[in-house]
């Protein structure tokens, strides 16, 4: 039986306030917890504002009542960007350069390439005092939204890691205040490089096989054949992040692999069983790209690669 419960949390003020772009399953979650201001859609912000925000936990739903709006025209302290890859442009627009001054975003965006696309688009550049974009990744976690205004939760927690090349420790502990919730653990990282690289590494394999074969994480491990593909490919992303200047432990990131549950299925895999667009270019089309450009050959992880796409357009 599916237990209900409504919370009163949401923002109590201006000051300080956090608000989260994309109200998908990283976005909605991270609001759902923190009663950050979503900023979303026409579609998710109807539907917040029509029946609250719910979040599916081990049989339990919690639902809160955060403040929706389509546009951020309200100063905020923390933007955390949470939208999928290929939305991010037209998230981006959703935001006045006013609402942006002085405050500190953090993109939880899979790959490598989105944080030089933020610092680039017009409403950052505006903002006046500039904004600070630092490094994010989020993981532990698997939360999906199958349908607007409601997130479920697989996991019993998730691990947001943060680091800035530009402010000091102190500042962005500070920043990182309204996301120090139940539910959301948050670490700093050493350095925006090794934030994204960690996860990228890692996830850039696991997105491509899953997709690939259509399976969860544990069939994938448990499958020889797979299990080898996986192993070569990341060494390869491997050797491009060393290449990058970030040293990764194939054993430690493989222990990571090995930890997560049998029956994951990576956002990826989930979109492209769904029929949705995947962010399959933007995760491990990023690491290829970065393997060319520094002269290391990342061919088993292209392959896989080219086969999800054959896979997704058949």
């Amino acid at each position: 039986m599916n237990a209900r419960r409504t919370s009163g949390v949401r923002p109590t003020s201006d000051t300080g306030r956090a608000a989260v772009l994309g109200t998908g399953g990283i976005g909605g979650l991270v609001a759902a917890r923190t009663g950050a201001l979503c900023v979303g859609t026409e579609r998710s912000v109807a539907a917040i504002r029509a029946r609250g925000l719910s979040l599916v936990q081990a049989g339990v739903t919690t639902v809160t009542r955060p403040e929706a709006v389509e546009r951020l025209e309200r100063p905020v302290a923390l933007l955390v960007v949470a939208v999928k890859a290929y939305d991010l442009d037209e998230a981006l627009d959703r935001l006045e350069p006013e609402a942006l001054a002085g405050a500190v975003v953090l993109p939880l965006l899979n790959g490598l390439e989105h944080l030089e696309r933020i610092r680039a688009c017009s409403s950052l550049e505006q903002a006046r005092p500039a904004p600070v974009v630092v490094a994010g990744s989020i993981g532990a976690v698997e939360a999906f939204s199958p349908e607007p205004a409601i997130v479920v939760q697989r996991t019993p927690g998730a691990r947001i890691v943060v680091a800035s090349d530009e402010l000091e420790p102190e500042s962005l502990d500070r920043a990182l205040a309204p996301l120090r919730v139940p539910g959301l653990e948050v670490v700093l990282g050493d350095g925006e490089r090794a934030v994204l690289w960690e996860k990228a590494a890692r996830l850039a394999v696991l997105a491509v096989a899953a997709v690939t074969a259509g399976r969860t994480v544990g069939e994938l491990r448990d499958d020889g054949e797979w299990r080898e593909r996986m192993r070569a490919a990341l060494d390869e992303s491997l050797a491009v992040a060393s290449a990058e200047g970030v040293s990764l432990a194939a054993s430690d990131q493989w222990a990571i692999i090995e930890s997560l549950p049998f029956d994951l299925v990576p956002s990826g895999a989930r979109d492209a069983a769904a029929g949705r667009p995947t962010e399959l270019d933007a995760i491990a089309g990023s690491v290829i790209r970065a393997g060319a450009r520094r002269g290391v050959p990342t061919p088993v992880l292209a392959e896989l690669l080219a086969e999800a796409h054959r896979g997704v357009h058949a």
